[in-house]
């Protein structure tokens, strides 16, 4: 029987990653997956067999792995019922049962399988609201986003609703220039509602698929945050009823726990309905999108695992474990 028909209860549905991008994902994770593997040699040396010392120095290592301590508890105690059930395991078998037991603790989460980038048929313009505080990458994901949204075919138009910030602005334009998709925009200091708006008249007129509207990236007042993009969804409704079709939180994966605490700080101040995890690729903290996904259940849609226009990959829990533990 195959890993992904042991684990999932079927072969895997869905098309596998192209080369290229199975590639890409190999390399962004590499930091993450020496660093893990390098904790856990040490942790066994010596060991035949998975007992308690080694559960221990497991539950350590995924923790300082930023897997999180719920998480890793949840993985700690498939694996106790694993050793109870088979009576013996030997460590050689540890990676191959840390894969098995994380995997199927993905397939109990509200996470999606899809490869490419894709939107709902039927839901013309898709609008989507990105929210996240400033450094964590949610410009350039955008950016790349658009780029792979106009690879498919769709037609996109941005929206710069942080007007908080000058350079907010201004990178926003950057990478609308590079990418080649219009932005709607006012002066700094303006309304963020009002440029929703006329972003989503516009993309009305021109017949656009897709809506990226970006808003400002600070956090000091969870109430002042809530009115605000309660106010851009509000006013977005006026021209498109059921607007925003999906908010997108973006986290800086690098920062591991402190990416926790933003998504509860986020998901407490507004519905947060989908995740994207960055800079995965320059950091040994890869273990945070495992957490992530199992205590907030909330899809992480996009993972971004280098600084090329196309590094920025739709997550896949089946080829995100795979790669981790490869």
């Amino acid at each position: 029987m195959s890993f992904f028909k042991k684990i999932f209860g079927s072969e895997k549905k869905e098309p596998v990653l192209n080369e290229q991008d199975k590639q890409t994902l190999d390399k962004g994770l590499e930091k993450s997956k020496v660093s893990f593997f390098s904790k856990l040699t040490k942790a066994i040396a010596g060991k035949s067999k998975v007992d308690d010392d080694v559960l221990d120095n497991l539950e350590e290592i995924l923790v300082s792995s930023d897997v999180g301590v719920n998480t890793t508890l949840k993985i700690i105690t498939r694996i106790e019922k694993r050793v109870s059930e088979d009576k013996y395991l030997g460590t050689d078998e540890l990676n191959q049962i840390l894969r098995e037991e994380i995997s199927g603790l993905l397939s109990e989460t509200n996470l999606g399988e899809a490869t490419e980038f894709v939107i709902p048929i039927n839901v013309k313009p898709y609008v989507l609201m990105f929210v996240g505080v400033n450094g964590v990458g949610k410009t350039t994901t955008i950016g790349k986003l658009a780029h792979q949204f106009k690879k498919q075919g769709y037609s996109v138009v941005l929206g710069a609703a942080d007007t908080f910030r000058a350079a907010a602005i201004d990178q926003l334009q950057v990478w609308a220039d590079r990418v080649g998709v219009p932005l709607v925009k006012q002066q700094m200091g303006s309304d963020p509602a009002s440029v929703a708006f006329d972003t989503l008249q516009s993309a009305v007129a021109q017949n656009a698929d897709i809506v990226i509207i970006d808003t400002a990236g600070r956090l000091h007042n969870k109430l002042n945050l809530m009115n605000e993009l309660t106010k851009v969804k509000r006013v977005m409704q006026k021209v498109v009823t059921d607007a925003p079709h999906d908010v997108l939180l973006v986290l800086d994966g690098s920062t591991g726990q402190n990416a926790f605490e933003q998504a509860k700080q986020f998901t407490a101040a507004t519905e947060v309905t989908s995740l994207a995890v960055t800079k995965l690729d320059g950091t040994a903290k890869g273990g945070v999108v495992i957490g992530i996904s199992d205590q907030f259940q909330i899809p992480v849609k996009y993972i971004g695992v280098g600084e090329g226009l196309d590094d920025l990959q739709v997550f896949n829990k089946y080829e995100f474990v795979d790669s981790f533990f490869k």
